[in-house]
């Protein structure tokens, strides 16, 4: 955004606070997602692990995206100005670069696959989400109508390509899980759905009515709601997937494991 526009108080800590608390929210559920890793059978804590590290980097680059918005602007009163220095936007892709990939491959992990499945599945998925990443960033950062349109419409071949994995590819896979945890992987893979595809609707939000310092505040607020639903929300929803499908494979998560599981438990 141009800081020579003038932004409200209002709209400034509307979206200081909003980066607040994501920061929190992100660095919270890492801290519950690593320390639960033993809650769960060790086929599962794969998963558990990445679905940390994915709330992990998006603490950290919450932390820089409020940093650089408290340098951005001062705040003397109800009065908000420019200090010069630029916002910078670019570690949202950064951080959607490390994390969109990490957050499929996270649900394919907790499905438990064969190996072959796995390694396929996850791959072709992870390189689709940073394709849709990398694609998206030109037209992100350009100034021109034309240009966003160019590029958001690239972007959304591969994301078409990871909607159609989710709902076609892992179809059959998900009639292979625990009867237990069927209605939870579906539900994880619907809040990804919903959760990405809020993405393309708050990037077009400079085509709408909106303008100036509203374009920027709606834009910041819209990306945040999106990535608390995408990386936290859905990183507990792994969480309850791997503990249910614990304990109807393996029995009592409290210890109850076969001999073989109990020494490998052992050696974590």
């Amino acid at each position: 955004m141009d800081q020579s526009q003038t932004i409200s108080a209002a709209q400034y800590f509307f979206v200081y606070n909003a980066f607040s608390f994501t920061f929190a929210t992100m660095a919270a559920t890492t801290l519950f997602l690593w320390l639960s890793k033993s809650e769960v059978a060790p086929p599962y804590r794969t998963a558990l692990v990445i679905s940390g590290l994915v709330t992990a980097i998006a603490a950290y680059h919450y932390l820089r995206i409020f940093e650089s918005w408290q340098a951005a602007y001062e705040v003397s009163g109800t009065t908000v100005t420019g200090t010069g220095n630029a916002f910078n936007d670019a570690y949202r892709y950064v951080d959607w670069l490390l994390t969109v990939p990490l957050l499929l491959i996270e649900l394919v992990l907790v499905m438990r696959l064969s190996s072959e499945e796995t390694y396929s599945k996850a791959t072709r998925l992870g390189l689709a989400a940073a394709l849709m990443i990398i694609l998206g960033y030109p037209g992100e950062v350009a100034t021109d109508t034309g240009t966003r349109v160019l590029w958001g419409t690239l972007s959304t071949i591969p994301f078409l390509y990871i909607v159609y994995e989710l709902f076609v590819g892992l179809g059959a896979a998900i009639k292979r899980q625990p009867e237990s945890a069927r209605n939870l992987i579906n539900n994880a893979r619907w809040l990804t759905f919903a959760s990405w595809g809020f993405y393309p609707i708050v990037y077009m939000i400079p085509f709408t009515s909106f303008e100036g310092p509203n374009v920027e505040t709606a834009l910041q607020i819209g990306y945040t709601v999106a990535d608390i639903i995408a990386k936290a929300g859905v990183g507990v929803l792994i969480f309850l997937i791997a503990r249910r499908k614990s304990v109807a494979e393996y029995g009592d998560v409290e210890g109850n494991y076969p001999p073989q599981e109990a020494a490998a438990m052992a050696r974590h």
